[in-house]
């Protein structure tokens, strides 16, 4: 699968995703653990890219793409993207889009590189004590 990093979207992420970094496109959704929430109402509601220390198997669909970052996602969500992925920087967002149309219009960055354990227990405590307000 393939993923064109528009110049716009390229420059904003310099300052956020060091070249070279394993990185993963995943929602933000509850359905895995690097979402903030806990809300399954939510599902596949946004996207975002998550810097990780070292792939994650269960993100294994590599998206080849022009920014020279390791960049997969899961296989359990390609059926939301399709041909003519792009993301682009426009009006102060990060844009996921496809053939389709848009998919995501707030993309985020969010940094993994420096979780540890514990960090993640508590953040999975703070995900479901948040998914109970949301729905």
């Amino acid at each position: 699968m393939k993923i064109e990093i528009k110049p716009e979207a390229k420059e904003y992420l310099t300052d956020k995703i060091p070249a070279g970094s394993t990185v993963i496109l995943t929602t933000d959704d509850g359905s895995n653990k690097y979402s903030s929430i806990g809300a399954t109402c939510a599902m596949a509601d946004k996207f975002q890219l998550v810097i990780v220390n070292q792939p994650d198997p269960k993100f294994n669909v590599v998206l080849d793409n022009n920014a020279n970052f390791d960049l997969s996602m899961a296989s359990y969500e390609d059926y939301l993207v399709s041909d003519g992925l792009k993301l682009d920087y426009t009006h102060g967002y990060l844009v996921l889009s496809d053939n389709t149309g848009i998919l995501g219009n707030t993309v985020s960055v969010v940094d993994w590189r420096n979780v540890t354990a514990e960090s993640e227990a508590e953040r999975l405590n703070t995900m479901k004590t948040l998914g109970q307000f949301i729905c």
